[in-house]
């Protein structure tokens, strides 16, 4: 018998999202319509051996009560058990992604840094792209050295949206070096 990778959809306040569970861990948050979708969803099947099937489980429903509650303004912190599926430098990106506080915003240079690898700019630039759980792993706190919103797979406005929600843009401006060691 094939595995199974459970799927639902989720509509949130800022766009529509597909949620996965392997094993009661979640390994899809994903944007429905991003540009990539086709080839995270090809990864995460050929690295779990599954398919997708249409179907709850305890976990998606969990991830749903815990959105819900972000976008309430609720919950700061997600407790979800996530299963990355990707490489090891990958899943080391999105580890370092997950210890971004709310309202808070990185650079990639800050991130590259954090990992010990200052000259990793661009490699960490393609894995913070390649991350397939977003929100709870949050990508869309990574912004460019100059302060600006760039790159995310929801969408610019979506990422604007996100950040306002947390505090980190306030009256249409970015708190800018609102975390420390940015220039670090």
């Amino acid at each position: 018998m094939q595995n199974k990778i459970k799927i639902q959809y989720y509509k949130s306040p800022v766009g529509e999202l597909i949620l996965g569970s392997f094993n009661e861990k979640l390994c899809l948050a994903d944007w429905r319509y991003r540009k990539m979708r086709s080839t995270i969803d090809t990864r995460i099947k050929k690295g779990l051996n599954a398919e997708f099937i249409e179907e709850s489980s305890t976990t998606i429903k969990k991830t749903i009560d815990q959105l819900n509650d972000y976008f309430n303004q609720k919950r700061t912190i997600f407790n979800i058990d996530l299963l990355f599926v990707g490489t090891d430098f990958q899943k080391t990106v999105w580890n370092e992604l997950i210890k971004i506080p709310y309202g808070t915003t990185f650079s990639y240079l800050q991130l590259s840094n954090n990992l010990n690898n200052p000259k990793a700019i661009r490699a960490v630039a393609s894995a913070n792209g390649a991350n397939s759980i977003s929100i709870l792993v949050p990508c869309h706190r990574i912004i460019g050295a100059n302060g600006k919103l760039i790159g995310y797979a929801g969408g610019l406005p979506t990422k604007k949206k996100l950040l306002q929600l947390e505090g980190a843009i306030v009256d249409n401006q970015l708190k800018l070096f609102n975390n420390l060691n940015i220039l670090d």
